[in-house]
């Protein structure tokens, strides 16, 4: 899809690579057994080695390794059997060692690639460089004091994947879709909560412009962007500013800014380091990392379905493109709709689940990992629709009690009297009253007026206080009208 931006001397192209961090869902860090778990006390997850005391010698975890390799294989990427960590070095008051470690020439997975789905219906294929292990420094927290900043080294340690795209986005659409699909995946892959807003996924945003068919110019960075909605914004901020230098007759440095989310900007933080500034050397207190092919073949075995491949399969079910697209963009609603649809109508249970369960979660201010209705509940009203129990009519309201009272419809149905009338006899009797009860109406019916038999039913099912079957009402009023 095509998007330029205009400028005063006409149309720019976007240029864009996101470098996304994301921590590694492990309980204890990346070098130490120190745990990792969100919303601790300051500094009470850290290590002897987090905190960079004298003498402190790292020590991998397999479990990073591991995850590190199962998102590579859920990217279509080459995985690496041998890779190296590097010291990276720069001074900062809450990186207690002086350096990170980090992985700079020898990542652990190479190239790779996502597939994005655009608003219009269109896919895009978005290269992936690499993906390298890295652990995360600490917290400077400069509003707890009026003249002093504080160090939080909870973070520090964390194990943290760096994803680095190619430069193969062309619009903040394009780059929101980017991150929506990649945290799809390690969701899926359960290798990164994705939770932006707990700083567990952020992205380091590249943006460069150029007039069609030039090559690249110089880029800028935007740090540490930790919304999807905020990457977009960024993009086109930093494309805006870029654009208006360029055609002032200026040049764009390369350095790192700041996205200012109030004022929707963004600032020069610093000018951009590159690699040589870091003085990357291997670390010597880690030999390299070898791992067998035979243990990458079976993690790829352990694989969960990833949402393509369960997307395709849904299609195959007989869903719309576009239902399958909205039932496997979280883990928890896929897991929910199969538990629904499981022997049953694929169609009918995505209905129910995209409408009445959706509308319910708005409605409660709930979410489908707690959703008011449980999945096997749905599922066995269902049932009771197939079998004739429920109309249609009366399934909504036995599903809104039990949004109410979290109860299985069995027990409602029951408790309420919501059984659905299926005697034929019965309702040719409440037929016989209504007719009895309107004959001028059913004069006027015999006379030419046919749309009065809608009439007819409606009053018969008023009647049956809606638990009469709809189609055996229908036949009963045309076989007594006629």
């Amino acid at each position: 899809m095509s998007f330029t931006l205009e400028g005063r001397t006409g149309p720019w192209e976007i240029v864009v690579g996101l470098e996304v961090h994301a921590q590694v869902t492990s309980r204890a860090k990346l070098f130490s057994g120190a745990a990792t778990a969100f919303g601790a006390e300051p500094n009470s997850q850290v290590s002897f080695v987090d905190a960079g005391f004298p003498g402190m010698l790292p020590v991998i975890n397999r479990e990073c390794v591991a995850q590190a390799v199962r998102t590579g294989l859920g990217l279509k990427a080459q995985i690496n059997l041998w890779s190296r960590f590097d010291r990276k070095n720069y001074f900062y008051a809450d990186l207690p060692q002086g350096y990170q470690i980090s992985q700079y020439a020898h990542p652990i997975v190479g190239e790779g690639a996502i597939e994005i789905e655009l608003a219009d219906g269109s896919t895009k294929t978005v290269g992936i460089t690499r993906l390298h292990l890295e652990q995360d420094a600490g917290k400077s927290l400069h509003d707890q004091h009026p003249s002093k900043s504080y160090i939080d080294l909870n973070r520090s340690g964390v194990a943290l994947m760096e994803i680095v795209s190619e430069p193969d986005m062309r619009s903040p659409e394009e780059a929101g879709a980017y991150l929506t699909k990649l945290r799809q995946i390690l969701r899926y892959l359960g290798t990164c909560d994705g939770n932006m807003d707990e700083g567990s996924m952020r992205a380091d945003v590249n943006v460069s412009v150029r007039r069609a068919g030039e090559g690249y110019r110089t880029r800028c960075e935007v740090k540490n962007v930790n919304s999807i909605r905020f990457v977009m914004q960024a993009v086109e901020a930093e494309a805006r500013r870029q654009i208006e230098v360029w055609e002032e007759g200026g040049t764009v440095e390369q350095e790192t800014r700041l996205f200012d989310t109030a004022r929707g900007i963004t600032r020069s933080m610093r000018s951009k380091e590159d690699a040589h500034d870091y003085r990357y050397f291997p670390d010597p207190d880690l030999p390299p990392l070898v791992i067998e092919q035979g243990w990458v073949e079976g993690l790829k075995a352990s694989l969960p379905e990833l949402p393509d491949e369960r997307r395709a399969r849904y299609v195959a079910m007989g869903l719309s493109p576009y239902d399958a697209h909205v039932l496997t963009l979280e883990k928890e609603t896929a897991a929910y709709f199969e538990t629904v649809a499981r022997g049953r109508d694929a169609k009918v249970a995505a209905n129910w689940v995209m409408g009445d369960l959706f509308a319910a979660i708005n409605r409660t201010r709930t979410s489908i990992a707690e959703p008011p209705v449980k999945a096997e509940y749905l599922g066995v009203l269902l049932d009771l629709m197939q079998d004739g129990t429920l109309s249609g009519k009366l399934a909504k309201e036995v599903f809104e009690a039990m949004v109410e009272t979290g109860r299985s419809p069995g027990a409602i149905v029951e408790e309420r009297g919501l059984r659905q009338v299926t005697d034929a006899g019965a309702i040719e009797r409440i037929v016989a009253q209504v007719l009895e009860a309107n004959l001028d109406k059913v004069a006027e019916y015999k006379s030419g007026k046919e749309k009065l038999f809608g009439f007819f039913v409606g009053q018969t099912m008023k009647a049956m206080q809606g638990k009469g079957n709809p189609a055996l009402v229908n036949e009963a009023v045309k076989k007594l009208l006629g």
